[in-house]
């Protein structure tokens, strides 16, 4: 906990901040949350894939693995009518947050008794339904309590990518890829969380007495942001990059245990260090070089990232492994940071809202849900053996894959995405 205030403490010495009004104990108090919130997801979505390789026996396991990831991307596409309809209308969001996440804590203790593929995703599925609406409730607890919204929360969720790094550090230093102890941890964290959740600040339903609208949950009113074709272009290619993405979200740990790695979990938070390093350069870059330069930076970084996972190896080529974690900064931050910078842009103050969720519906909801699919159906065509277990497979030939849908999604953009330096609104 002295982290946490030492973190807090040093930030809101800055007098800028002070004129914010929010207190520093409720800052401490939504810094820990976001802590917590992400320590959580960053404990067990690394190293489930190679938990599952070491655990499960099945003939079809990449694809389970695959199917497991998928789990997470349903989630996503259901939570915000659970938010929506549901959530913002009935409960205050601090008690719901601490149902769900008492609840998850249930779950993922649960996953750690089964022996079956089959019902562990069942158990996956039902956490990660749990587990997603709470990121929703704990932004929108952090948002009430703030006067200055776009200065205050950057400070605040920073607190939840060091708990990401720390999940890692501890997971890959301890050597526990392979262990239910990455569920156990887990559950023991969503446990605090949950019970901390009731000590926080009260946020009523904000959606309290409105009439519930499936359309305005889904986002519709976004959907005029298709009018402008290089909107739709972008849309279309932001659905598309998520296929590579899925390969790296649930078969990069398997990957780097396979080949060898000491420790891949804990070298994989240099990615998060990476992420949190470039996302600082985005709003110089953004209006330098322009939007369409940052979304093709991006997806050249995934090129290169598969590239350096298909020729690195454990033995001298292990500089390319670090480099194709490293760059997860620039592949993450420069296309899908950039991304709901540039639809914010692009949908104006009035559908903002709407334009947000619909990405992110788009990205990791259908996207990902997409990539997590096929991700496990390449990795399961390119397995070399079953014997002895875990399986071994051909991982140059499985990344040459996201790196060829890397090129072809660069190709597309790069020839038909066409958008003024200056955003034209499409609302």
């Amino acid at each position: 906990m002295d982290l946490f205030v030492i973190f807090a403490t040093l930030f809101y010495q800055n007098q800028k901040f002070k004129l914010q009004l929010m207190k520093t104990t409720t800052g401490v108090s939504l810094g820990f949350m976001m802590f917590l919130q992400y320590f959580i997801w960053g404990a067990w979505y690394v190293s489930m894939g190679t938990y599952m390789g070491t655990h499960f026996v099945a003939e079809d396991l990449d694809k389970q693995i695959g199917g497991a990831y998928s789990a997470l991307a349903l989630a996503t596409i259901i939570s915000p009518f659970f938010v929506g309809l549901v959530a913002d209308r009935y409960f205050a969001a601090q008690r719901m947050m601490g149902v769900l996440h008492l609840l998850g804590a249930a779950l993922l203790f649960f996953a750690t008794r089964i022996d079956h593929v089959g019902p562990f995703y069942w158990v996956i599925l039902a956490y990660s339904l749990a587990y997603m609406p709470t990121i929703a409730l704990s932004n929108n607890i952090a948002f009430t309590q703030m006067s200055d919204p776009g200065k205050q929360f950057p400070w605040i969720r920073v607190f939840g990518t060091l708990g990401w790094i720390v999940a890692g550090f501890l997971i890959g230093g301890l050597a526990l890829e392979a262990s239910d102890a990455i569920f156990l941890i887990a559950a023991a964290a969503s446990a605090a969380l949950g019970l901390f959740s009731f000590a926080l600040p009260n946020t009523p339903p904000k959606a309290k007495g409105e009439v519930a609208s499936f359309a305005k949950t889904l986002g519709v009113d976004a959907f005029v942001l298709f009018k402008s074709k290089s909107y739709l272009i972008f849309f279309i290619a932001a659905i598309l990059v998520c296929i590579p993405l899925s390969f790296y979200y649930g078969f990069a740990n398997p990957f780097l245990n396979e080949v060898g790695m000491d420790k891949p979990a804990q070298k994989m938070i240099l990615g998060q260090f990476s992420e949190a390093i470039f996302i600082v350069a985005i709003p110089f870059l953004f209006n330098r070089i322009g939007v369409k330069k940052m979304l093709l930076l991006g997806m050249a970084a995934w090129v290169l990232r598969y590239v350096a996972f298909a020729y690195g190896d454990a033995g001298s080529n292990t500089w390319l492994l670090y480099a194709g974690i490293i760059l997860h900064g620039i592949c993450y931050d420069f296309f899908f940071v950039t991304g709901y910078m540039y639809t914010e842009k692009k949908a104006g103050e009035k559908i903002k809202n709407a334009a947000q969720g619909l990405f992110t519906f788009a990205t990791y909801g259908l996207g990902m849900l997409i990539g997590t699919w096929f991700s496990g159906v390449i990795v399961a065509r390119y397995k070399t053996s079953v014997d002895p277990a875990p399986a071994t497979h051909d991982w140059t030939s499985i990344w040459y894959v996201p790196a060829g849908i890397a090129v072809a999604v660069l190709i597309y953009f790069f020839l038909f995405f066409r958008e003024k330096k200056e955003i034209a609104q499409a609302a």
